[in-house]
């Protein structure tokens, strides 16, 4: 007995077998009685309380999820859904599954808001909702990788189609791509509802047809494309309808919406009018604007790509049916048919011809069967009409998938699907429908149920099946068993004489039987009845056959076939192929046609093969169910029919689903998914993951799932988890992952804010320690301090005095004794050596005697036998001469040689003369820069070092000085160095080949000559291992002794020349340089086989290798002379030749390049050889020069020839394509850069024998005494250089005032007084660069010039040119001193703490600069600064420059210029600081304080030398002597500033601690080995590759890296292209760097598995490699690596590693700063830029870009590869002095160079204010006067605001007074200035004059306003206007009826207005909020705004869309992004 109290709810009886809820109440009375939900009250009595049960709580306000109800029964299910229908609440869950009930009414549940609300949360979060499912749907398919789908479910108007399109309308903002393909999907839905919805009696916008959508996605979650399949489309809806229903909406929008002209043409009129439209007797749809709605369809048309003509054929064929339907055979020609004939018409549709006994029979028809074959055409028709479209609209969404085997598309498909249907008379249709549906519960149970039960079976899980309705006993008799009803139906269809009564007969004699198929009552009774799932339905059979069928007569076809219309003709093109073929077959035989017509397809069959696909598709993807109910079947809103919804809730299984979900574990893992995902949940001290995944899993699930033991089970694989556990489990992610992050940056931060306190205090003690000793010393010094010295002094003077005295007694006898003694010791010493040296003399002269006599006889007998040989030699060698003999060696020499030919580098074109080839001069010898000959003399001298002699007493074992033929055993000379060793018998090797005294290989033969020093790539693989190895020394030739083969011996120079480079390359390339015994082994080697050589060719070839070697290095000071005294016996031409090379390459040190061709074409000439050098001024000077020349030396001749008195910084410059440097004028050998222009060359792919190198004299650097008036020759031509520099852009102006005065002062120079026109064009010419002419014309410049020629104070003063040039000089030097400095690469030893360690030291007339490698300026020293410049020398070369310790190899060039600057600043300077304190009485000397400043006056009577100078002290202003050690004089011409006296006044102990300091650090250094990838190649490089450690280093041979195999990309397109650019891998034809890098960083952007293999590549060839310019090019690859992307974590430290080790490198630092910033950023999608390249290939990490403001100013800006739009706009508004960056963006444009050729694009950058929010003239001044002022005075002049008389002619006045610039004079053209005064549109508002009048009155009323306070107030005033701060776009909309066509679309802060472009009224604005998707195409701009169910749509055709979509997307980011923070701002606080 249940006790009743107030308030309380129960299960009271209904009388319907479902109790209903009940309150209980109090009545009048005061008794209890009852109020059940309906209202009814019901008494509480003896008998009602028995049957009373308790309400649980769950079920008295209800539940979102129906699986916690405690009522689980079919009234607690029931009567949750009425309480939250009852609220508004149509959304309920059952676990995963979501109930929704049609409210029939418009809700506030789907606008932006709520998209925005659901997006990325879990299932469960939020209250139940449509879009919830599509985000989990969404989330999914992206976590998992798997397809999705989602079945939506329910009976006719439950709702299906509306849940439909808001899945798409969900999935497609959270794509948040804003694209086309998003609209066009979206806008399927009208077409497709146009012509497949109908009003019914269930539901306004009944789906008539099924679909499934399947939404395709890339990888990133956008949408990519759909594809739409259509079911069973209802056609006999077209021809009959039942009462209040209607047919398709296609055909009441057209007759509603289309243009009376286009009515007119069809012959359409009212719906009323034709039959197939008023069978239901209704005509119109409540809530529905067919007008509207066609509107919309005519967009959708247009967005899907629907042409006009299309669209015209569609309405021609719907007219046509409507046409047809009125037909009653009698009336008049249809649209349709109007090319066909009436007679073929009416026999289409009145007779009926088919085949009988072989013969055609025309049968005539009755009445209504005309009219069902009309009918039946018509249902074709529009059938196949409406299956056109749907392939047209999938034409237009479906993006095919790449060729990719490997590609996997991911997608989330749309299952809406016509619901059960139940009607009074059911058809085939229904039958149809109802079997679909079938399958769909099947599909929904096996997922629910039996998969579920199965699975927990398998993985031993604790389960009690649940007992469910299972429909699989009705798709047997269905569909499924043998001789099922689908199937007797297809059977009995096609037999001829088959009719829907024999069906059914055949229908019940095989199912009468069974339980499923109910047989009809009786024999005459055509209906049948099933068992479906929901109930039973009962079909009428008649007519199933028929439409089962689905054929048309043979002669509407041929109707078809001679139709004109191309439309009808596609739609009906299989059927006419089909009778096409039946034709052809039939005239063979007519039993093949009856054949044919068999096995036509059925509907049902079709719609099978159709219905197991879906099932297919929807069975391999993760299934989400929507069960749409539908509340009552009044479609009205807030009316619940109980038992309507619980039939459906009874058949959709929603009880049984509840159970099952309950009690199941609808949500699984495997172990190992479920600890990958959920691994920062695990707490490692309580299991570990290594040892057991399960019970790891285990343990988070204990951890965070806390609560009774049946919440989540384990079972063998998987894990067991209910839904609500999934969304804890996400949430305690999150939040842990959050905490992690936390973690991470507290510690970080704490060790940042540790480092920083520890440094600071550190810095803090320094200061305590410094001040208190500074404090002591003062006290020290005072009082007592100077007493004690005092008294001490006094008694230490006392005893120096007596001291003295006695010690000088002492010296002076000492010394006396000393003297004496020493005189006797010597001269008895004199004696004895006299008497020794006369008796050494006669003995020496007695034993020369006889060793001249015995070298006269070996002379004699050396004589003899040499001549024997040569006349051997010449029998044998017929008769070439010796001259023919070389010039067969040098054959392979062209006969020009480079550097005179080819085009002249870039920027000295204009130095070459036009027209003429520089001719290679005669040279006279007497001019040759070579040191004299030997003295005769010194020949005797030679005698005694025969090279005999030194083999005798220096060759190791054996070995003779005569030439051999065989291999060495050993070197010749002893080496310590096994490398060494190996290296000399590889040197023997190559000289024996070289001689011919070896055989050449047989393999080489063959090859063909790559010239003297290309090596030859294709020679032996030993010869091109010789000559790739990067590695110079001669210790890694090994083995090359090894090989031997025979040989014809003949020409082995020009077969392989490459021999003679294969010994420079390996010797002369530093570092290291080869020691003395490396090159004391090669002569000894060549004089060895030189030495009674019979063979005459080999003789010969010995002499030119060791003429070649003699011009590149000098022997040992040990050897010289024997190698001297060898080549005095060289045959005729060689001795002397050799001798003066030798002596010229002892006297100018060892050369660091091999031979050039052009030493190669002296040597074969043996004479010098003549260079061309190029003046500033044009002219060309030949000379003379041989191996050993120095730029020292040209320089000297050069100065010589051009009579230049002041040489000094005058320098050899070297020019080669568009690179330049400077050969100085010191000891740098010319013919080694004329080496390296060869190989530069070379490895571009050119013959290096025609290198286009030029010579140059220009001025590198000035004196910081430099006067020009001291030597006019150098004035001109370093007048010459500054006007060239000028032209070419090297030297830049900041002002154009600057650029204008110097070309003034050309202009006087070249033409004096003169001021024509052609002489003023010259000169623009000549001075200004082609960047300035495109800035402003030739012809401003040339007005410019010529004013500033014209008023030159030189004119009237008659100035001489050559003052004039002196000015010009003067000005260049103090503008541009760092364009007129020497450059040295210096590295920081020790020293103050700079940026970098690795540095530019710049020295200039006017200091010393330290640069970084972007040539910013890290430290400026004057030379007063500079203290002491002092060279050391520890194992490499150090300088010390004040306190830093640098190193350099260039430091005693650094040193002897720094000194030489100092001495003559010294020797010039006025000005010295007072070392110490001079106090005198006597007025003669100066008094002074040390520090203070003393000002030098030079005199005769005092100078340095006799110790005294006349000095004055600035400070007192007095003159005296003052003593000149006590002064430091300063280098210095001007006077020194205070913080120079104040860094010269440190203290003697001050500087010791420094120097100190300095020293300690230095010994400090440590060294680190570079790293490698030895330990990284261990475990991830393949085994192929690891075969030992070499390959692990620079290699030219090709090897994959990583032990991945990648699918896409061969190994070659990875390796080769890093080859290519580092120069390690031959190539014929040269490809540019862009090219490569594309090759080699293109795959890997798309791929990430390639980019550590990138990677490890680039690291590899850069390992252990000894190519400069190798190294140089993998350094490049490498930066550009780290900032495009990083590595894995696995290689990430290694490559840190590899970095850090190698800091000395330039570029390693910018390496790893890329890097990191790599590491915080996306990687970057495409390869680098051509900027990039070009920057990196200059040494210049910088990259400056230009970027205009909207005031036609520019500015250049530095831009990093990984710099963003936002840090750029925030670096320009800094720099600018901007307020705020906010709003501005950065704008793209192309530019072409000229009209005529559009290829030439050149990129520009542009920042303008894109979001006008926040924007208050006069707050930011910067902002209105450069950006906002010019960007809205146009749009206020085209007249796009509106605005008053009043307002425009205050304007017009501001406007006027920016125009002139307050110029009053100018009033009377403001009627010609109107245009840019008044908007264009209100020009003719008044007469010229009147506007004149009032912009002048108004103008006066403006006193006292300048230009720039006039354009704030014109910004003032428009800012009032609604319209300020839009962006205007004119566009032709076609969705709005009510608008014009033509309208003006505004976008702003406020939202999107639409206002009319002639009235300028606002038609409509809306608001951000309000729009809920937009999106652009080609030529259309689509927006929705509102409701995503009832939105109002706006099409507009622009070509402008993409703009559009551009800035809405960024006014709406930033309003979501301040919404996002306010919400967590408002979540911190709570």
């Amino acid at each position: 007995m249940v006790v009743l109290r107030k308030g309380d709810w129960v299960w009271v009886d209904s009388g319907t077998g479902v109790p209903m809820g009940a309150e209980v109440k109090l009545n009048d009375t005061g008794q209890l009685q009852l109020i059940d939900d309906e209202g009814k009250e019901h008494k509480i009595n003896k008998k009602t309380e028995d049957g009373l049960r308790p309400m649980h709580p769950t079920s008295v306000n209800g539940v979102d999820d129906m699986i916690r109800l405690g009522d689980l029964n079919e009234a607690g299910l029931l009567r949750n859904l009425l309480v939250r229908h009852k609220e508004g609440i149509i959304y309920t869950y059952t676990g995963s599954i979501l109930v929704a009930v049609n409210p029939y009414q418009l809700l506030p549940l789907y606008t932006t808001e709520q998209v925005h609300l659901y997006t990325d949360r879990r299932l469960g979060e939020l209250p139940p909702h449509v879009f919830a499912i599509a985000d989990s749907c969404f989330f999914n398919m992206r976590r998992n990788k798997k397809d999705q789908c989602c079945v939506i479910s329910g009976e006719s108007g439950a709702g299906k189609t509306e849940s439909t399109k808001l899945m798409l309308q969900f999935l497609a903002a959270v794509s948040g791509q804003h694209s086309w393909i998003e609209q066009q999907i979206l806008e399927a839905n009208p077409i497709l509802e146009a012509f497949g919805n109908a009003k019914t009696i269930r539901n306004d916008n009944s789906s008539r047809f099924g679909k499934y959508i399947d939404i395709y996605f890339t990888n990133g979650g956008a949408i990519e494309g759909a594809k739409i399949q259509e079911y069973l489309l209802e056609k006999s809806r077209v021809c009959r309808q039942a009462t209040e229903e209607r047919n398709y909406h296609i055909f009441y929008c057209m007759l509603m919406g289309m243009p009376a002209e286009q009515k007119k043409i069809l012959s359409l009129g009212t719906a009323s009018e034709y039959n197939y439209l008023i069978m239901g007797k209704c005509t119109s749809c409540e809530g529905r604007d067919d007008i509207k709605e066609y509107a919309h369809f005519r967009s959708a048309m247009k967005i899907l790509m629907f042409s006009e003509n299309d669209c015209w054929e569609i309405n021609k064929l719907l007219a046509a049916i409507l046409h047809l339907g009125n037909i009653e055979f009698e009336g008049q020609r249809t649209w349709l048919f109007s090319t066909v004939s009436d007679h073929a018409l009416e026999q289409s549709l009145t007779k009926r011809s088919f085949v009988a006994s072989r013969e055609s029979v025309t049968k005539p028809l009755t009445a209504s069967q005309a009219m069902d074959g009309r009918d039946a055409f018509v249902k074709a028709i529009y059938g196949r009409l409406f299956v056109w479209v749907m392939e047209k609209i999938n034409k237009a969404i479906f993006k095919p998938p790449p060729e990719d085997s490997n590609y996997i598309r991911q997608s989330i498909g749309l299952l809406d699907i016509f619901g059960f249907e139940n009607f009074k008379q059911n058809s085939f249709e229904q039958l149809c429908i109802n079997f679909a549906n079938e399958q769909l519960q099947q599909f929904f149970v096996k997922h629910v149920f039996k998969l579920e039960q199965e699975e927990y079976a398998r993985e031993n899980i604790i389960w009690k099946n649940i007992e469910f309705n299972d429909n699989q006993r009705t798709l047997d008799v269905l569909a499924n068993r043998p001789l099922n009803i689908l199937a007797l139906i297809d059977e009995e269809s096609h037999f001829p004489k088959g009719t829907d009564t024999t069906m059914i007969n055949k229908m019940n004699q095989v199912h009468g039987k069974g339980e499923v198929y109910i047989p009809p009552k009786n024999n005459h009774d055509t209906q049948f009845g099933i068992q479906h799932f929901a109930g039973v339905v009962h079909y009428d059979s008649k007519g199933f056959l028929e439409k089962n069928r689905d054929a048309l007569s043979s002669d509407i076809i041929q109707l078809v076939e001679v139709s004109s219309n191309k439309l009808l003709k596609q739609a009906f093109q299989n059927e006419l192929f089909s009778n096409n073929s039946m034709t052809m077959c039939r005239t063979i035989t007519q039993l093949q046609a009856a054949d044919t017509k068999k096995r036509v397809p059925t509907l049902s069959g079709q719609f099978r093969q159709s219905l197991d696909a879906l099932m297919k598709t929807l069975t391999v993807c993760q299934p989400y169910f929507i069960r749409c109910i539908k509340p009552n079947d009044f479609k009205k809103p807030m009316l619940f029919d109980r038992d309507l919804c619980m039939r459906q809730l009874r058949y959709s299984g929603m009880m049984e689903t509840i159970r099952i979900r309950k009690s199941g574990y609808p949500i699984r893992y495997t172990f190992d998914e479920f600890l990958e995902r959920y691994r920062v949940l695990l707490r490692t001290t309580v299991c570990d993951p290594k040892e057991s995944v399960q019970k790891c899993a285990e343990c988070i699930c204990e951890t965070i799932l806390a609560g009774e033991e049946d919440d989540w089970k384990s079972g063998k694989t998987k894990i067991f988890l209910k839904d609500f556990h999934d969304t804890m489990l996400e949430l305690e992610r999150m939040k842990e992952l959050n905490n992690k992050a936390l973690l991470i940056q507290r510690v970080l931060r704490g060790y940042k804010h540790r480092k920083q306190f520890l440094r600071k205090r550190s810095s803090a003690l320094v200061i305590q320690k410094h001040w208190r000793g500074y404090k002591g010393r003062q006290l020290y010094r005072l009082g007592f301090a100077r007493l004690q010295a005092k008294v001490r002094a006094r008694q230490l003077h006392h005893q120096y005095q007596q001291k003295r005295v006695a010690v000088v007694v002492l010296q002076a006898q000492t010394r006396g004794y000393l003297a004496r003694k020493e005189w006797r010791r010597r001269r008895a010493a004199v004696v004895l050596l006299q008497a020794n040296t006369r008796g050494m003399l006669a003995r020496k002269q007695e034993r020369r005697d006889e060793e001249l006599a015995a070298l006269a006889r070996q002379r004699k007998l050396e004589e003899v036998l040499r001549q024997k040989k040569e006349k051997e030699a010449n029998a044998q060698s017929e008769s070439i001469t010796d001259q023919e003999m070389v010039d067969e060696m040098f054959r392979f020499l062209p006969s020009m040689v480079g550097g005179q030919e080819g085009q002249a580098p870039a920027g000295f074109k204009d130095l070459e003369k036009k027209g003429e080839r520089v001719r290679l001069e005669e040279v006279d010898l007497d001019d040759l820069l070579i040191v004299e000959d030997i003295p005769e003399e010194d020949y005797d001298d030679l005698d005694e070092y025969s090279f005999s002699k030194f083999a005798s007493m220096d060759f190791q074992g054996a070995a003779t000085a005569t030439h051999i033929r065989q291999r060495l055993r050993q070197p010749l000379l002893y080496h310590e160095d096994e490398g060494d060793v190996l290296a000399s018998m590889t040197v023997w090797w190559i000289i024996l080949r070289f001689m011919g005294d070896l055989p050449e290989p047989k393999l080489q033969s063959m090859q063909p000559a790559q010239g003297l020093r290309g090596g030859g790539v294709g020679n032996l693989s030993l010869d091109r291992g010789l000559a790739e190895r990067q590695d110079r020394r001669l210790s890694h030739m090994v083995g090359l002794d090894q090989v031997s083969a025979h040989d014809d011996g003949r020409s082995v120079m020009h077969r392989n020349p490459g021999l003679i480079t294969n010994i420079f390359t390996s010797l002369f390339t530093p570092p290291p340089l080869p020691s003395s015994p490396q090159r004391d082994e090669i002569y000894c080697q060549i004089c060895k086989q030189l030495q009674e050589n019979g063979n005459r060719s080999s003789f010969f070839r010995g002499w030119i290798l060791l003429s070649i070697c003699l011009g590149i290095f000098p022997p040992s000071e040990r050897f010289i002379k024997y190698l001297q005294s060898f080549i005095r016996f060289g045959p005729m031409g060689y001795a002397p030749y050799c001798a003066k090379r030798l002596a010229r390459t002892v006297t100018n040190g060892v050369r660091g390049e091999p031979p050039s061709w052009l030493e190669l074409q002296a040597t074969k000439s043996k004479k010098p050889m003549a260079v061309s050098v190029t003046l500033m001024d044009g002219r060309t000077i030949s000379l003379p020069v041989d191996s050993a020349s120095t730029s020292k030396e040209i320089c000297q001749f050069l100065s010589e020839k051009v009579h230049l008195k002041d040489t000094f910084g005058f320098s050899l410059y070297i020019a080669i394509y568009e690179k330049v440097w400077s050969l100085g004028s010191g000891r740098e050998h010319v013919m080694d850069a004329i080496s390296q222009c060869e190989q530069e060359v070379k490895r571009k792919g050119g013959q290096e024998q025609h290198a286009p190198w030029r010579l140059y004299y220009r001025k590198e650097i000035f004196t910081p005494w430099h006067r020009c008036e001291e030597d006019p020759v150098s004035t001109d031509l370093i007048y010459r250089q500054v006007i060239r520099g000028l032209r070419f852009g090297e030297y830049q102006c900041d002002k154009e005032e600057e650029i204008v005065q110097l070309a003034a002062k050309h202009f006087y120079v070249q033409y004096g007084p003169d001021s024509g026109e052609s002489n003023a064009k010259a000169v623009v010419q000549d001075c200004i660069s082609p960047s300035l002419l495109e800035a402003k014309s030739q012809d401003q410049w040339m007005q410019m010039v010529s004013t500033a020629h014209a008023q030159g104070p030189y004119i009237n003063s008659r100035q001489k040119a050559v003052s004039v040039k002196a000015e010009v000089v003067d000005y260049a030097r103090k503008k541009w001193p760092m364009f007129f400095s020497r450059f040295f690469e210096v590295t920081k030893f020790s020293g103050p703490a700079l940026p970098k360690n690795k540095f530019i030291v710049a020295i200039n007339w006017t200091g010393i600069t330290f640069l970084d490698e972007k040539e910013r300026r890290l430290l400026q020293l004057s030379y007063p600064e500079v203290t002491a410049v002092n060279t050391m020398r520890y194992g490499t070369r150090k300088l010390w420059v004040k306190y830093f310790t640098l190193n350099s190899v260039m430091a005693g060039s650094i040193s002897e210029l720094i000194l030489l600057f100092l001495a003559g600043l010294r020797d010039r300077s006025q000005y010295a600081v007072a070392l110490q304190e001079v106090s005198q009485d006597d007025h003669t000397f100066l008094n002074f304080k040390k520090g203070e400043l003393i000002v030098l006056v030079k005199d005769d009577e005092m100078t340095v030398g006799r110790g005294w100078i006349t000095g004055k002290n600035e400070r007192t202003g007095k003159t005296g002597a003052v003593p000149t050690d006590a002064i430091l004089v300063l280098p210095t011409l001007v006077k020194p500033t205070n913080e120079v006296m104040s860094l010269l006044n440190l203290s003697p102990d001050q500087r010791k601690s420094i120097m100190a300091a300095n020293q300690k650090e230095m010994g400090t250094v440590e060294r680190v080995a570079p790293a490698t990838l030895k330990e990284f190649s261990y475990e991830y490089f393949s085994q192929k590759l690891f075969l030992g450690p070499t390959l692990l280093c620079h290699d030219t041979s090709i090897h994959v890296g990583l032990k991945r195999v990648f699918r896409d990309v061969s190994l070659l397109d990875l390796c080769v292209p890093i080859l290519k650019y580092m120069g390690d891998y031959p190539t014929k034809q040269m490809q540019s760097p862009l090219e490569l890098t594309d090759q080699i960083f293109g795959p890997a952007t798309k791929d990430e598995a390639l980019r550590d293999e990138i990677y490890c590549q680039i690291m590899k060839q850069m390992t252990s490699n000894n190519n400069r310019f190798s190294l140089e090019q993998g350094w490049q690859l490498l930066w550009l690596c780290c900032g495009l992307f990083p590595p894995s974590q696995s290689l990430l430290k290694h490559t840190k590693r590899f970095l850090e080790t190698r800091r000395r490198e330039p570029l390693a630092s910018d390496c790893l700063q890329r890097l990191q910033g790599s590491l915080r950023m996306e990687p970057r999608k495409l390869p680098p830029h051509q900027v990039e390249i070009d920057a990196i290939q200059q040494n210049s990490p910088q990259i400056f870009h230009k970027v205009h403001f909207p005031n036609d100013m520019d500015e250049v800006f530095e831009v990093t590869t990984s710099t963003r739009i936002r840090d750029l706009c925030q670096t320009i508004s800094t720099k600018l002095q901007l307020v705020s960056s906010d709003g501005f963006s950065i704008f793209v444009f192309i530019k072409t160079s000229c009209w005529w050729e559009r290829s030439d694009h050149v990129l520009g950058m542009s920042l303008m204010k894109k979001l006008w929010v926040s924007v208050i003239p006069g707050r930011d001044l910067e902002a209105d006067l450069m950006f906002h002022y010019p960007q809205e005075l146009p749009k206020y002049l085209r007249g796009y605001h509106r605005c008053t008389k009043e307002d425009m002619v205050n304007i017009g006045a501001l406007l006027f007074r920016v125009k002139s610039k307050n110029d009053t004079s100018q009033f009377v053209m403001i009627p010609k200035m109107l245009k840019d005064l008044v908007p264009n549109d209100m020009l003719k508002a008044m007469s010229a004059s009147e506007w004149q009048k009032n912009i002048v009155a108004a103008y006066n009323k403006q006193t006292g306003m300048t230009a720039e306070e006039a354009m704030v107030a014109f910004l003032k005033v428009i800012c009032r206007w609604a319209t300020f701060g839009c962006a205007f776009f004119e566009v032709k909309q076609t969705s709005e009826p009510t608008f014009p066509d033509i309208v003006r679309i505004a976008i702003s802060k406020h939202g999107v207005t639409i206002i009319n472009p002639k009235t300028k009224d606002v038609l409509v604005t809306h608001p951000y909020n309000r729009i809920a998707n937009w999106c652009s195409g080609s030529t259309y701009f689509h927006i929705t705004v509102g409701n995503l169910v009832k939105g109002n749509k706006i099409l507009c055709e622009t070509s402008l869309g993409y703009k559009m979509d551009d800035l809405l997307t960024s006014y709406v980011n930033m309003y979501m992004n301040e919404t996002k923070a306010a919400r967590t701002r408002n979540q911190r606080y709570s």
